[in-house]
């Protein structure tokens, strides 16, 4: 099954002063190109959501759409890189440095044997990880149904699909979920995510 790898860049950044937060550097490195590497070496294609018009700029030579539903939050990102990629999606938040490529693969697998999606487990509030998963085009009409009806949760979707989870167990044996699931919303966040990086480069300096 071909499946896109999609960046989603959406959002104003409020909270990180209007700038486009997934330009900064952790371990010296754009959080975007941290993300984008991750997906090329799990997807057959890479897409970018963004509705920033300087957003074609950002990662040369790969394909840059907008929201079709703008103004739907985190669930018409979803949206966007379903209706855009025509095909199965991996769908990562751009401002998450720290995501695995290993565990994208082993959702990706997860998901086509036999799921509409597929999620890791977390400790965040939903229990799961809307913004770093697989989800398959049987996804794209029950999402359109709960915008249509007004909610935009970013779950309100999964009791209409066959919504896979990976366990928690298993999500840790690809790192700290804290870590591997980290948002970088507010400078104070970057600074924490440079440390993280920082403290790993000298783990491998000394192996």
């Amino acid at each position: 099954m071909h499946c896109t790898g999609v960046i989603l860049a959406g959002g104003a950044a409020t909270r990180y002063g209007g700038r486009a937060k997934g330009l900064e550097r952790v371990g010296g490195r754009r959080i975007v190109d941290r993300v984008a590497d991750a997906l090329t070496a799990t997807t057959d294609a890479l897409l970018l959501i963004a509705n920033d018009p300087e957003g074609a700029t950002w990662l040369p030579g790969v394909r840059v759409a907008a929201d079709v539903r703008p103004g739907e939050g985190s669930l018409g990102g979803i949206h966007a890189a379903l209706r855009h990629a025509a095909g199965a999606v991996i769908v990562v938040a751009w401002d998450m440095p720290f995501v695995p490529a290993p565990l994208l693969h082993r959702l990706r697998t997860l998901g086509e044997g036999g799921g509409d999606a597929a999620l890791p487990e977390s400790g965040s509030r939903r229990g799961v990880e809307p913004m770093c998963a697989w989800y398959a085009p049987a996804c794209l009409p029950a999402i359109e149904r709960r915008l249509e009806a007004g909610d935009r949760r970013v779950v309100s979707f999964f009791e209409d699909v066959t919504a896979l989870t990976l366990p928690a167990a298993d999500v840790a044996t690809f790192g700290d979920p804290e870590t591997l699931f980290m948002n970088v919303n507010t400078p104070e966040e970057l600074a924490r995510a440079e440390e993280h990086a920082a403290a790993t480069a000298a783990l491998h300096r000394r192996a």
